[in-house]
């Protein structure tokens, strides 16, 4: 089983130099001084515009549209030049590389979505689905190279989604909501981000509940990393390749939705034990 103590989630966030420092003084006028005032909300807006213009490019010609997985880094970005200048930017991007964290970082992200994607296949399988062939079981051995092209080819897989979600968004939530209640305030606004996806049928009606879980683990092991990007990018890439280019590939029809049933299941209920065990930790504190 997995150890849902990930190592450090209990413990706030040392704060980076991504993080904001606090707007005193007199307010900045022009475009800065606006962005400035609404940090989080225009980071939300081009994350949303800098995603979805291939779903509204699709619309008008009938096609299927998807999203643009690199909108919310570029948005971030974008943000950040704008707000902190040139040190702001290169402080993300020290994160994307930041390799030097403690190993059980690495171990919980690669280890969490592979471990919860060979149990919902196995219960899956045990529930009555048709065993998946050979062939199909086989395409494991191309996860290593799927995991490495979705970190290094921005909007392939979602991992760049990372540096604006958990890089950026994540730590100024934290500051103004706290460390329980961001993740899920967050795993919202990614639910919503995902919207064009919901609506072309290219992700389940149950990611819902997969995004606010996944949203809260990756968190967890985001901090315990040091506050990594890199680590919630490899969470994100290895997920990505064995549940949906992998996993997802195993069944059909109502095997599928029964896979998918059980994945948000499997990803609540490890999601709920790390919210229980840092209320236990802040009760112990107290």
């Amino acid at each position: 089983m997995i150890n849902t103590a990930l190592p450090g989630h209990d413990r706030a966030p040392t704060p980076t130099r991504v993080q904001p420092p606090a707007v005193t003084g007199p307010r900045t006028p022009g475009v800065s001084g606006l962005v400035r005032r609404r940090l989080l909300l225009t980071f939300f807006v081009l994350s949303c515009l800098f995603s979805w213009w291939p779903a509204v490019v699709a619309a008008f010609n009938s096609s299927e549209g998807g999203l643009a997985g690199f909108g919310p880094f570029v948005a971030a970005v974008v943000v950040l030049a704008l707000t902190q200048g040139r040190s702001g930017v290169k402080a993300l991007l020290a994160s994307m590389i930041k390799w030097r964290v403690p190993p059980r970082a690495y171990l919980a992200a690669i280890g969490i979505p592979i471990a919860i994607t060979a149990l919902a296949i196995l219960l899956t399988i045990a529930t009555g689905a048709v065993m998946p062939s050979a062939a199909a079981l086989g395409a494991w051995t191309e996860i290593p190279l799927m995991v490495a092209l979705m970190l290094l080819i921005p909007g392939m897989g979602g991992a760049w989604e990372e540096p604006g979600f958990r890089g950026f968004a994540l730590g100024r939530l934290e500051q103004r909501y706290g460390l329980s209640s961001a993740p899920l305030l967050l795993g919202a606004f990614w639910v919503v981000w995902h919207l064009p996806l919901f609506l072309n049928g290219a992700i389940l009606p149950t990611d819902v509940v997969v995004i606010m879980a996944v949203s809260v683990v990756i968190a967890a092991v985001y901090h315990s990393a040091r506050d990594s990007v890199l680590i919630a990018m490899l969470l994100h890439a290895t997920n990505n390749a064995v549940g949906g280019e992998f996993a997802s590939q195993l069944f059909t029809g109502a095997d599928a939705a029964r896979l998918g049933l059980i994945v948000a299941a499997v990803w609540a209920l490890l999601a709920t034990a790390v919210i229980i065990q840092r209320v236990r930790s802040r009760a112990r504190k107290g």
